[in-house]
């Protein structure tokens, strides 16, 4: 498939970068997790929920990869790592800058045996900086970036995003600075570095937030779930939950008030336009507000779906996995998994075209998460051709 053939050592632990190599390997490149042998990466711990003794944070961040338990800070596992990266294409690391350095895997000793490897860095502050060695976390990036002052209630603290988007944003444009290397490869026959930073992903998703401040000069203040150019563009309380409305044009405006019975609204001058709603919004939003109480949320989707309003329930968990757009979209996979049995994933939402007209997931059949050091016998006598004498001296010496 897309990166069929490609092999990546990954070296990342926690978020970033296991989330940058699960999008790789969901696109079909192989994926070799290099491990800390009787511990491994840290999320295996973090919990519960466990299922079947593995923590489900973990799973949830590392399908379709395989695991070698290695102690590459002993001279015979960095022997060890060394053939496998001469084998890579791609090598993946989130440690804090400077650390690899001391056994002689940073970039730029790196790039000097092996010149043709995209050698991908990911970490807090970059590589560069006054901050560089500083340790990344995503609730601290979070703030230091701006993304909390823009979230919450008007009136209340700011908030952090339910889920931790400054590791996931690093992640997702890390495996896009890869795949681009990779390209670059072809017609150079040179690898490079790739480095990523939670802080600088963070500051990219700011986008309209940061032009509308240099723009204005004006702080940017919290609107809870409204929209700073858009009106309506909220959330409102219908009779049975609340309902999101975004009305993203003038057009839709007008329908959505022939659709709620407001067709006086859509006529008068302080609405009529979308400049004109967002400079009267505290006046609109209370009618609005009571308009949204009459009716159930199923009957505001349906009533405004025909009219062609964008709208929607807010849904929970539960909710959101259990909508039948998901499935159809083989959003929702399962997999068996060597302890925890069958287990229920979401898969990639990256989708391709065959030649022959038929639309599936970018990568080969998922496989699950492995279990720490589940492939590291296949890996060490397949790959590079030890015996299994050589492995048992390793487990003795505790290298694997």
């Amino acid at each position: 498939m897309t990166l069929s053939g490609i092999l990546v050592i990954d070296l990342t632990r926690v978020l970033s970068g296991p989330y940058c190599t699960m999008s790789l390997g969901d696109l079909g490149a192989r994926v070799i997790k290099v491990e800390r042998p009787g511990h491994g990466d840290d999320t295996r711990a973090w919990g519960p929920p466990f299922v079947g003794g593995e923590s489900a944070y973990f799973l949830s961040i590392n399908r379709n990869k395989e695991s070698i338990a290695l102690d590459f800070q002993t001279p015979e596992g960095r022997d060890i790592l060394e053939r496998l990266i001469a084998r890579a294409d791609v090598l993946v690391e989130n440690f804090r800058p400077g650390t690899l350095a001391r056994y002689g895997l940073d970039y730029d000793a790196t790039a000097q045996r092996h010149p043709r490897l995209v050698y991908c860095s990911i970490s807090g502050y970059g590589q560069t900086g006054p901050r560089r060695e500083l340790a990344g976390y995503d609730a601290v990036v979070q703030a230091e970036g701006g993304l909390m002052s823009l979230t919450g209630d008007p009136a209340g603290a700011p908030f952090r995003l339910g889920l931790p988007i400054a590791d996931m944003a690093a992640g997702l444009f890390a495996a896009q600075g890869i795949v681009a290397a990779l390209f670059e490869r072809t017609r150079t026959n040179q690898g490079r570095q790739v480095d990523v930073s939670m802080l600088d992903s963070v500051a990219a998703l700011l986008t309209y937030q940061a032009a509308a401040y240099f723009a204005s000069g004006v702080m940017p203040a919290r609107l809870g779930n409204a929209h700073v150019s858009i009106v309506p563009y909220d959330t409102f309380m219908a009779r049975d939950g609340q309902l999101m409305l975004a009305v993203g044009n003038d057009d839709q405006w007008r329908r959505f008030c022939a659709a709620a019975g407001l067709e006086g609204l859509a006529d008068d001058a302080r609405f009529a336009t979308n400049p004109e709603r967002v400079r009267h919004r505290h006046i609109l939003q209370p009618i609005l507000e009571q308009t949204f109480r009459s009716l159930d949320r199923g009957e505001w989707t349906t009533r405004l779906g025909r009219a062609g309003v964008p709208c929607g329930p807010v849904r929970n968990i539960a909710e959101a996995l259990a909508d039948p757009q998901l499935d159809a979209r083989g959003m929702l996979t399962s997999v068996t998994h060597p302890t925890a049995g069958p287990l229920r994933l979401v898969n990639t939402p990256i989708k391709t075209s065959g030649r022959d007209g038929s639309v599936g997931s970018a990568g080969e059949a998922m496989t699950a998460p492995p279990t720490l050091g589940q492939h590291t016998e296949p890996i060490l006598m397949h790959d590079l051709g030890l015996t299994a004498a050589d492995l048992d001296g390793l487990r003795q010496r505790r290298v694997i």
